[in-house]
């Protein structure tokens, strides 16, 4: 039977989410890749095994991960039943609805028919009372702002959601969602949006500004960039890279000399400062007063391992951050 490491509390930070009273790990396991049907389940069981046993309470979910739809919420909910059960009040268990799970009209974007539906789905698949955040996975042009934000509230109030939080949103939008969940008393407490030295979205459309006067935290997904701020791709494409065996999210032809040269640069940088990039990118991230947690997935445990050295070394001279700036914009 599965123990906890009894050390598992000293190896991480936790951060306040927001001015919340929610404490988040400075480093959360997304299970977006690696945790669906095609994946050996020993090793998803090991992933959570060793992310919890050093301090990752926080595990992050959304209905339609997989491949298939609703299978990392499945094969998540088959751990929690042979290992990490029993810690259920030691966990942060977060799910989202926004994307497309179901055929027709009401498996997608952001009606109270389909995330309400879609919430009693999660919690069945993972054989769950409860998640501790419920999110709405991206703006919906079409459903009235308060009709969504009217959904997450019978979340909360049904008790199938403890907090809720939003994600893929932008400043402006983010700003009128937060005023009616304010007027309906939820306890609104994260956003989650893509964030790394490569992509700086949330700089540009008034997100991270505006999640900040809002004292809202923020978790980033993708900090490594798919991969490319690691020393994966410091000589090129490796053979065995996402971008051969997953060409979604990351295209060989955004993978130009020019990226490799950043890529190199950046490398320097965290030689320098005695961190591998991956390990500088993650610290530059929480270095940002604004975000509170980052999100990683692993298909080994080494990379777990690896990621959380990053805590170690959060500390940026001015200097290192103008050159950051400068190679990567």
């Amino acid at each position: 039977m599965y123990q906890a490491s009894q050390n598992r509390y000293c190896v991480l930070p936790y951060r306040r989410c927001g001015d919340s009273g929610l404490l988040l790990p400075a480093v959360s396991l997304g299970l977006w890749h690696n945790f669906g049907d095609t994946a050996p389940y020993e090793n998803m069981r090991a992933l959570c095994r060793t992310a919890f046993d050093n301090g990752i309470t926080h595990f992050d979910l959304a209905n339609n991960y997989g491949p298939e739809p609703g299978a990392a919420e499945r094969n998540f909910g088959k751990i929690l039943r042979d290992d990490l059960g029993v810690y259920r009040d030691e966990l942060i268990i977060s799910t989202k609805a926004g994307f497309e799970m179901w055929d027709g009209p009401y498996g997608n974007w952001g009606s109270r028919k389909y995330l309400l539906a879609s919430l009693d789905q999660s919690l069945r698949r993972m054989g769950l009372d409860y998640v501790d955040i419920f999110y709405h996975h991206r703006m919906d042009p079409n459903t009235p702002l308060e009709e969504t934000m009217g959904a997450l509230a019978q979340a909360v109030r049904s008790g199938k959601a403890l907090y809720v939080g939003l994600s893929n949103y932008d400043g402006p939008t983010l700003k009128k969602a937060a005023a009616i969940l304010d007027e309906l008393h939820v306890p609104f407490v994260i956003n989650q949006n893509r964030y790394s030295i490569f992509d700086r979205t949330v700089e540009n459309n008034g997100l991270k500004e505006t999640a900040a006067k809002l004292h809202k935290g923020i978790i980033t997904f993708s900090p490594l960039a798919q991969g490319l701020l690691t020393n994966r791709y410091l000589d090129g494409i490796p053979a065995d890279s996402r971008v051969h065996t997953d060409g979604r999210f990351l295209k060989e032809k955004d993978i130009t000399p020019e990226k490799i040269a950043k890529i190199r640069a950046l490398n320097e940088i965290a030689a320098a400062r005695g961190q591998t990039l991956a390990e500088m990118a993650l610290a530059w991230l929480l270095s940002h007063a604004e975000i509170t947690t980052v999100l990683i997935g692993a298909s080994k445990t080494q990379q777990i391992l690896d990621n959380i050295k990053a805590v170690q070394n959060m500390k940026f001279t001015t200097e290192e951050l103008a050159e950051i700036d400068r190679i990567s914009k």
